[in-house]
């Protein structure tokens, strides 16, 4: 499992955007969005910076450590 964080998240239609986002990439199961602690987990053998395209060409922003 991998988590991040992901900031520009503010209400449940963001967690279901990030959520639909993230499992549309072939290779990744099991998307969890925790809103409050703007954290986002996942299971797939899937690079970060696939992860932070896909959130970036929605509005959102990864924090890759």
């Amino acid at each position: 499992m991998t988590t991040i964080t992901v900031n520009g998240m503010s209400c449940q239609h963001c967690v279901a955007s990030v959520q639909q986002a993230l499992e549309e990439i072939p290779g990744i199961s099991h998307v969890t969005v925790d809103l409050e602690k703007k954290l986002v987990s996942y299971d797939g053998d899937v690079g970060i910076e696939v992860v932070a395209k896909a959130l970036s060409s929605i509005g959102f922003e990864a924090v890759v450590e």
